[in-house]
């Protein structure tokens, strides 16, 4: 049964990395893969089905805290986005010389990605340099810059990143002590990188003077909308450190009180000029919650399964020094998807073991959000910016890839040095 199970996991696995050869969406392997293990788990097992059953409504149970909170923040940041709220983030680019410009992107992606997520800001800030760069090779630059910048200020919040996020809904680290210890890790492992890319940019470029004379959103809508939003994202973890509630409960609050905002703003308005909270529902990526779901449900059944535990026994008995541990999975989660590596961390070491806050699930976070920008398929904002400015993989690999690495160990060996 069990390597059945592995065989399923492992097949599926490989097309999901391959999904853009076989031209299958990701989020239908992850959820067919995540079915069939448990499928095969229930018919090959010597429990009863009903103990089956109960491990997988348990762990369904803590899996719907990550995707309702996904969810709540895809759509309070596609409401911002439909109100053109981002425009209040162009208002700060007023320089034409290019290395200043991309220093000042960098840093707004960092402490954007911190209070977002990195997925959405890479999208926000990639669509936003394409609007004021012509040079591609610029753009490309800029945009293995944003993807470094956004992964690395997801990993000191825990809402700037799935991981961190998982690591936090899973008590593994409190809200307060993960921005102190992983504050500047993460900052130096976007500067090392800046430092050397930024000698790569040079010259000045024609900053675009033209305003959107058909927007439909007026300067107080946007303003309201843009404040709002961000102040309901970071709503949530004080929420949580003061009721104890799941995040999921802090989000749906923001999420409520800015529908009501939106509706009333919109109240009087010709139906076509409305922009209301459905209009966004159907634009989120709604396949990469899919994705989600199907690979946490996949990994659940190898934790239900005891692989997980066995995989923990082997790994320690072959790595002794738990540090390296940490660090070698965040080397693996720019060719492995971080959620899963993640998810599989959790479900081999408890709490009992590292409980909350330990340097361990620390080190893990600040690995698992950063070692995704070493190469571009390694995160989702690595894909996500991939797609949108068609950086080939290889020209990643080549100009990206060696000071991403720098900057990772830069950033874990300060870790190590101030623990």
């Amino acid at each position: 049964m069990d390597t059945l199970i592995l065989i399923a996991f492992v097949i599926g696995y490989a097309l999901i990395t391959i999904e853009n050869k076989i031209h299958i969406n990701k989020a239908a392997i992850a959820l067919l893969t995540g079915s069939l293990c448990w499928t095969i788990y229930v018919l090959f097992a010597t429990t009863y089905p009903e103990t089956i059953v109960s491990q997988l409504i348990e762990h369904v149970g803590d899996i719907s805290q990550i995707i309702f909170f996904l969810i709540g923040a895809m759509t309070i940041v596609e409401l911002i986005d439909s109100h053109q709220g981002f425009d209040v983030i162009s208002k700060l680019l007023t320089t034409n010389n290019k290395r200043i410009l991309l220093w000042i992107i960098s840093f707004i992606t960092f402490f954007l990605s911190s209070v977002l997520d990195n997925l959405t800001t890479t999208i926000v800030m990639v669509t936003l340099i394409r609007k004021l760069l012509s040079d591609k090779t610029d753009r490309l630059y800029f945009s293995g810059m944003i993807i470094i910048a956004a992964n690395a200020g997801g990993a000191w919040t825990p809402i700037g990143d799935v991981t961190t996020t998982m690591l936090w809904i899973g008590g593994q680290i409190s809200t307060v002590n993960i921005m102190l210890k992983l504050f500047l890790p993460s900052l130096v492992s976007m500067v090392i990188p800046l430092s050397l890319i930024s000698v790569k940019i040079k010259g000045n470029f024609e900053k675009n003077n033209k305003q959107n004379t058909e927007s439909i959103v007026p300067t107080f809508e946007k303003n309201i909308v843009f404040f709002l939003g961000i102040s309901a994202l970071i709503f949530v973890p004080i929420f949580k450190t003061f009721t104890h509630l799941p995040p999921f409960m802090g989000i749906l609050i923001g999420l409520s009180i800015l529908w009501i905002v939106t509706e009333l703003l919109h109240k009087n308005k010709e139906e076509k000029n409305k922009i209301t909270v459905s209009n966004a529902l159907r634009k989120i990526d709604i396949p990469s919650v899919l994705f989600f779901l199907g690979i946490l449900v996949a990994v659940a059944s190898l934790e239900a399964t005891g692989l997980l535990t066995s995989l923990a026994t082997s790994m320690s008995g072959a790595i002794s020094d738990i540090k390296i541990i940490a660090i070698t999975l965040g080397i693996l989660s720019a060719i492995i998807d971080n959620v899963p590596l993640v998810a599989a961390t959790m479900g081999m070491y408890d709490l009992q073991t590292f409980p909350i806050d330990h340097y361990f699930w620390e080190l893990i976070a600040y690995c698992a959000g950063t070692g995704g920008s070493i190469l571009i398929i390694g995160s989702a904002a690595g894909v996500a910016a991939m797609g949108i400015e068609k950086i080939d993989f290889f020209w990643y690999f080549k100009k990206i890839s060696l000071v991403a690495l720098i900057g990772y160990f830069a950033g874990a060996f300060l870790y190590l040095l101030l623990l």
